[in-house]
């Protein structure tokens, strides 16, 4: 699934300077535990959903090279957050859905992991 199509799906905002549109996830996973995130070690091309906001989301992402993370629940990055991921060409996404539902909007679309 095209970023462009998580964005709308999602009705996301961008928080990160123009991202590549056209960059392709095959994965997503979710989680509010990032020790979970690391165990778990997602494949290529995976998205990142998740309630945290906090610059350990970013530092976990770029290790793990998740190139989107979407902030579900309406939260907000702050500029510490938003100047990490651009640093680490991270996208940040925010969404006002649950994070239930974003996994349900994505996975009925067919990203699934």
């Amino acid at each position: 699934m095209k970023l462009s199509e998580i964005i709308e799906l999602l009705s996301a905002v961008v928080y990160t300077s123009e991202p590549d549109y056209n960059l392709i996830f095959e994965h997503c996973m979710a989680s509010d535990l990032l020790s979970d995130v690391l165990v778990n070690n997602p494949s290529e091309n995976s998205l990142l959903l998740t309630g945290l906001v906090n610059p350990q989301v970013v530092r976990t992402a770029e290790m793990l090279d998740i190139k989107t993370v979407v902030l579900v629940r309406d939260k907000r990055p702050s500029q510490e957050m938003i100047d990490m991921a651009v640093t680490n060409n991270i996208v940040l996404l925010g969404t006002p859905h649950k994070l239930f539902v974003s996994c349900g909007l994505l996975y009925s679309n067919n990203l699934r992991d």
